[in-house]
């Protein structure tokens, strides 16, 4: 019988990898709940209209990547393809929104139809990060001083630039686009077939375009900066000063757009060469404009999401993974004896009494009975600093044998009474 697969561009996450996911997740969610970031969780599967009205009907996301069916119902939902367009809905849905503000982040996995390949799967995760009732450049600067916190406390700044842009108001962003569309339409056979396609659809999206020819020919075309509004103009300057003062390095990159509709004044991409061609590990900006295309009254948000696959990549290739990962276990018990039964139960027992006066350890109690030899063996494979050993000699006397598994310690015979103090000391030691 033919094996089943997993389908492709969906991973399995195997545990000595999972361990390095746990690293990088506490590092974030430690580092965002120092700037008063409250996690909000929301399902997988939403209306497809939500992605629509949201990303934009002639994205390629919404066009050609989106995991959409129709349920028994007869309703079109969608795998959510990013989480922007459900934290709003979350929000609205539960008034998170109605006079106040909000700081909240997420973690979880996205779902895009694309062709697999090196941090680019089907099935990806990413962190956001999202805020909401403030208007200000000030809350703009805080979420990308908190991402460069985030990369210091990786290790990884160095390896990161930070690039931002602003795309004006509505109004003003429309203004260029007529002017971007009226040059480019005098040149259309010179640019490639993508960008000949999103002339009509996506015009901004041109400007981020990696062919060269293309990019040669956007040298003269109009510059977004010139149509700024005054208001925006005067915004991404305080973002910038805010940045500046705060030591955070930055380069504006005029030709940066975001992928999705929604975006408007402070944009912003970290990017790194580490890579290859996948280059942006996190990304976002404000989007001001969103909560009302979505059925709520107009406010202010701004947000990013980064992409773990990537980051986790990015850490390998700097070798920046601590060391000392944890392992499955602290402690490992052995337990072979003449007679099996009472063995079981005196280390199942003893593997209670560890967990609930040690909380944190992680006690593997053997299973599956073995040899001494082989439990042994499968105790120093575990990691466990200390395997605990109970043999007939060690049962009759009601002790157990401690033996370090790591080091040059000695092993002691202990009272079992004074099993979970001695632990103790030499776990901290």
């Amino acid at each position: 019988m033919k094996k089943i697969q997993a389908i492709r561009g969906v991973n399995d996450l195997l545990p000595e990898q999972s361990v390095r996911w746990q690293y990088l997740e506490k590092t974030v969610a430690d580092c965002v709940a120092s700037y008063g970031y409250q996690e909000i969780r929301f399902p997988i599967v939403e209306s497809t209209d939500l992605f629509k009205r949201s990303i934009g009907e002639v994205t390629d996301i919404v066009e050609k990547e989106m995991y959409t069916f129709d349920d028994r119902n007869g309703d079109s939902i969608t795998l959510r393809p990013e989480g922007t367009a459900s934290c709003v809905r979350a929000c609205e849905q539960h008034g998170l929104l109605y006079n106040q503000t909000q700081r909240l982040w997420y973690t979880g996995p996205m779902f895009r139809y694309e062709r697999p390949q090196k941090g680019r799967l089907r099935q990806f995760h990413q962190i956001g990060v999202e805020a909401y009732g403030m208007p200000g450049p000030d809350i703009d600067a805080e979420l990308l001083l908190l991402t460069a916190s985030l990369w210091r406390q990786l290790g990884i700044l160095d390896a990161l630039t930070l690039e931002i842009n602003s795309l004006g108001s509505n109004a003003a962003r429309e203004s260029y686009k007529a002017a971007l569309v009226d040059y480019l339409s005098e040149r259309k056979d010179q640019l490639d077939e993508d960008s000949q396609r999103r002339l009509d659809s996506n015009p901004l999206r041109i400007l981020d375009s990696k062919n060269p020819d293309t990019q040669k020919l956007l040298d003269a075309a109009p510059s977004l900066s010139d149509y700024l509004d005054d208001e925006s103009r005067s915004h991404f300057e305080q973002v910038q000063r805010l940045l500046t003062e705060a030591g955070v390095p930055f380069k504006v990159n005029p030709r940066l757009v975001r992928g999705l509709d929604y975006y408007s004044k402070t944009v912003f991409e970290w990017v790194t060469d580490k890579l290859g061609a996948q280059g942006t590990v996190c990304a976002g900006g404000r989007y001001d404009g969103l909560i009302e295309q979505l059925g709520g009254k107009p406010n202010t948000a701004v947000g990013f999401a980064m992409g773990v696959e990537r980051l986790i990549l990015l850490l390998e290739a700097l070798d920046k993974f601590p060391g000392s990962l944890p392992n499955a276990a602290d402690i490992y018990i052995v337990a072979a004896s003449n007679d099996a039964n009472a063995a079981q139960c005196a280390a199942a027992n003893m593997a209670e009494r560890v967990r609930a006066e040690l909380p944190g350890c992680r006690v593997v109690n053997h299973c599956g009975g073995g040899s001494f030899k082989s439990q042994l063996k499968k105790a120093d494979r575990s990691g466990a600093a200390f395997a605990l050993i109970l043999g007939d000699q060690e049962l009759e006397q009601a002790k157990v044998l401690m033996k370090p598994l790591r080091g040059q310690g000695e092993q002691q015979l202990l009272d079992q009474v004074d099993l979970v103090s001695a632990l103790s000391n030499a776990l901290e030691s």
